[in-house]
């Protein structure tokens, strides 16, 4: 296989202060650091797949950003790695975003903490029915876990 697949991350409110919000939940890794390892994930993939990966990692506190980026995968992007943070309970906005394209665009949920595990309101995922999958609980290594599962799923 000699192909490219093209993953869309993003990254929803405040993951822009990780290393530094409540280390002991969200871990000491920055959304740099995060980028950084999954970069080196899709390399060894890409070793391993003969497909080029290539990541467009991305970072915004605005739900509407977020909504238009993912609007703008189909034709675009190969499938979507999402830590929508906050707007997980909250946003139909990304929930429909994320249903309009999931025919041609598979998207995988991420969260650095076990959401189960924290208070009630956290427990309710509107942009899980959207996805594929959810990997939870593993700080920043669950990003490298999602992009194995996308990558393994795209190139089945």
């Amino acid at each position: 296989m000699s192909s490219e697949l093209k993953i869309l991350v993003l990254n929803g409110p405040n993951l822009n202060l990780l290393g530094t919000r409540e280390p002991d939940i969200y871990g000491k890794e920055t959304l740099p650091d995060i980028q950084q390892a999954m970069e080196q994930c899709a390399a060894a993939l890409s070793s391993q797949t003969g497909a080029t990966i290539a990541l467009d990692f991305r970072h915004s506190n605005a739900e509407s950003e977020l909504i238009t980026w993912i609007g703008a995968t189909r034709g675009t992007f190969d499938g979507i790695i999402i830590n929508p943070a906050a707007l997980t309970h909250t946003s139909l906005g990304v929930a429909d975003a994320l249903k309009a394209v999931a025919d041609k665009v598979p998207a995988i949920e991420v969260h650095l903490s076990n959401t189960h595990a924290r208070e009630e309101i956290r427990h309710k995922s509107l942009t899980a029915s959207a996805c594929v999958g959810q990997i939870m609980g593993f700080q920043g290594f669950g990003y490298e876990l999602a992009l194995q599962a996308l990558v393994r799923r795209l190139t089945a």
